[in-house]
């Protein structure tokens, strides 16, 4: 959608006087456009080698599985404009379903979990991290939930797009950190792929989810904004995984044609 190396939110793209456009909402509201955390591997490596003893050879294995999740993150996706992901027209074709598991308990920050350890489990979890951080209106909010559910090298409360996607909305919106009244967000997963995964504890699963923006002043606008992320098996639970947030999946309108040539499967919750 754009160049991942110049992840940059404009965000004074709306004049709070006017009233806000789908186009708009899309440039504010693309989890995808991130601003990164640049992660020093090699060190971080070196630190925990010393620590547990591990042998040269273990140590080459660590990295070697490392480079294979920097491999799939980095990994480009199609790209498309920005119009794409509008709503538009419905594709007459078929594409495939994931069935992703419901959630079992309310963890940390409000946020549905106790999902399984299978690649659908993970892509749950994203889902749920993404919309109580969205859906919060809060920059204060999206914070605590990043805090909560990364892992230590992961995305933090001043790098994550989660973060800077609710600031880049609020402050264009000219509201202060923490959203009056008069906006609401709601956020639907509606379809979504597995970008691969290396091993058994690591995933890259990628959601295109269905912003709307209500304000009191205006009718709801809805948006396709996508995310990918890494998502790694940390004791008993799924989080963002340390590293560079992976290559931006396309943001393209559910059911579109487009949707459906990017890879893109509708999500359904298995019933229990």
């Amino acid at each position: 959608m754009f160049d991942r190396t110049r992840h940059v939110y404009q965000s004074r793209l709306v004049d709070p006087d006017t009233e806000w456009t789908r186009l708009r909402l899309q440039i504010l509201l693309g989890v995808a456009v991130v601003v990164v955390l640049a992660l020093v591997v090699g060190g971080a490596w070196s630190v925990v080698n010393m620590l547990t003893g591990s042998s040269a050879s273990d140590a080459a294995g660590s990295e070697s599985a490392q480079s294979a999740q920097d491999e799939l993150a980095d990994k480009e996706l199609p790209e498309a404009p920005v119009e794409a992901a509008q709503p538009g027209s419905l594709s007459s074709g078929e594409t495939g379903t994931i069935e992703i598991p419901p959630p079992t308990e309310v963890g940390e920050v409000g946020v549905a979990t106790g999902y399984p350890h299978t690649p659908e489990g993970a892509l749950a979890q994203l889902a749920a991290i993404d919309t109580t951080a969205l859906t919060s209106a809060s920059v204060r909010v999206a914070q605590d939930v990043i805090k909560e559910w990364a892992a230590p090298g992961g995305p933090t409360a001043e790098s994550w797009s989660g973060v800077q996607a609710v600031a880049a909305l609020l402050e264009s919106a000219g509201m202060s950190s923490e959203a009056s009244s008069s906006l609401t967000i709601a956020v639907e997963a509606k379809m979504g792929f597995i970008k691969g995964t290396v091993g058994d504890d690591f995933v890259i699963p990628c959601i295109d989810f269905i912003v709307t923006a209500t304000t009191t002043s205006g009718q709801p606008q809805q948006v396709a904004a996508a995310d990918c992320q890494r998502m790694v098996w940390q004791e008993d639970r799924w989080v963002i995984g340390e590293g560079e947030e992976p290559a931006p999946a396309p943001s393209l309108w559910p059911g579109s044609q487009a949707s459906f040539d990017a890879g893109y499967q509708w999500l359904e919750v298995a019933q229990p």
